[in-house]
């Protein structure tokens, strides 16, 4: 028999699955729907309405009872929760709330089936809107381009930082990121590593097209943290200046993107790695936003910034002491069957970091040895 909510008949105007589900209540902001609702919101989960697939499962755009555009979530993992432990857990990602957070409206617990409403973004997903086939890279000029970086690193840093039980997403990529109407980003997905067992949410981000979002140090070891979502923000930096998908890189030619620009960077000609189907362009701040990014895939995970400094270096002209700045770290998985991890060959290797940098002196931290190719 399937978990299910009887509507009470004290007040006709409240939501009937609002607070009750199989005898569990919940106490917070969490809209419980049944599955019959998100059936018809879907028109029976109809591939027509198909928006996304991810590592956690397949999301249908669909309209419920109040006229509501929302975003449904059929989650395809299997839950590591029982019933009450799974509401908790959404319960808490459904009071995180900031700007550049997509917003969780509610959820479905009924027999076996775990879906997730969110709210519904017009322009749909970043890798589909900048980076896929049928994208228009014209219009997503600078001003918006640096605006997705930002936002996505005030999203970040809120998450890293800013709550009491800090959250690190895991599987930030281009497809994770939503943009709504006006083009501001909002990350999905946060906190939804907590509900599957880790080895489900390795897999989601070992996916094709996904490999060149992973830090080196998570992908071989399992050093889960928060360094790992900065060195795949900084991947994501990366494809929105250039226009392109790392992953694209990694099946269609010898160097990954990562690769590239680090070699386009020792040779000063890092101008040539920027779109230039956005239009004009303030060079040195998008030079920037690319050094930036650098830092932020380093090899060594201590020697990449916090999201808090990564905010401000992306938001204020500050002077960049690139005398600190290291080779970054990828995995390869073309040419092979076999995955390794690397450094670039041309790597400007430093066992050593000056403690009193005059480059934003409290991003890099003190002395840190490269990862060695494997």
């Amino acid at each position: 028999m399937g978990w299910c909510c009887l509507p009470t008949r004290a007040n006709k105007q409240e939501n009937p699955y609002s607070n009750c589900i199989g005898g569990i209540y919940s106490e917070k902001n969490i809209r419980l729907f049944s599955y019959a609702e998100l059936r018809s919101a879907t028109d029976n989960f109809n591939r027509t309405n198909k928006v996304g697939r991810g590592g956690f499962g397949i999301v249908y755009k669909g309209t419920i009872r109040n006229g509501r555009e929302v975003a449904v979530k059929v989650l395809s993992a299997e839950s590591r929760q029982g019933i009450r432990e799974f509401l908790t857990e959404i319960d808490v990602i459904s009071n995180v709330k900031h700007p550049n957070l997509v917003e969780l409206i509610g959820c479905c617990v009924e027999g076996s089936n775990r879906i997730l409403v969110y709210e519904y973004l017009k322009n749909s997903s970043l890798d589909r809107a900048l980076l896929g086939s049928n994208s228009e890279p014209a219009d997503f000029t600078w001003s918006i381009r640096s605006a997705i970086c930002l936002g996505v690193a005030q999203g970040l840093a809120y998450l890293h930082e800013e709550i009491a039980s800090p959250i690190v997403h895991r599987d930030i990529k281009a497809s994770n990121i939503l943009l709504d109407k006006n083009y501001i980003p909002k990350i999905g997905d946060f906190g939804l590593a907590k509900l599957f067992p880790d080895n489900v949410t390795h897999i989601s981000t070992r996916v094709a097209g996904t490999t060149g979002y992973l830090a080196p140090e998570y992908a071989w070891h399992g050093q889960l943290t928060k360094k790992a979502d900065i060195y795949s923000f900084g991947v994501l930096v990366l494809e929105i200046v250039s226009g392109t998908s790392s992953s694209r890189s990694i099946l269609t030619d010898d160097k990954i993107l990562l690769e590239k620009t680090w070699e386009l960077y020792e040779a000063k000609k890092l101008k040539e790695l920027i779109d230039h189907a956005m239009g004009e362009y303030p060079e040195e701040e998008v030079i920037r936003y690319i050094k930036v990014a650098l830092f932020c895939i380093q090899a060594a995970a201590a020697r990449r910034p916090s999201m808090p400094q990564v905010v401000t270096m992306l938001s204020k002209p500050i002077r960049i002491n690139e005398r600190e700045l290291t080779a970054p770290g990828y995995i390869q998985e073309y040419k092979s069957n076999e995955s390794k991890a690397s450094t670039s060959s041309h790597s400007r290797s430093k066992n050593t970091a000056s403690e009193d940098s005059n480059m934003f002196s409290t991003v890099i931290p003190p002395t840190v040895t490269e990862m060695s190719p494997r």
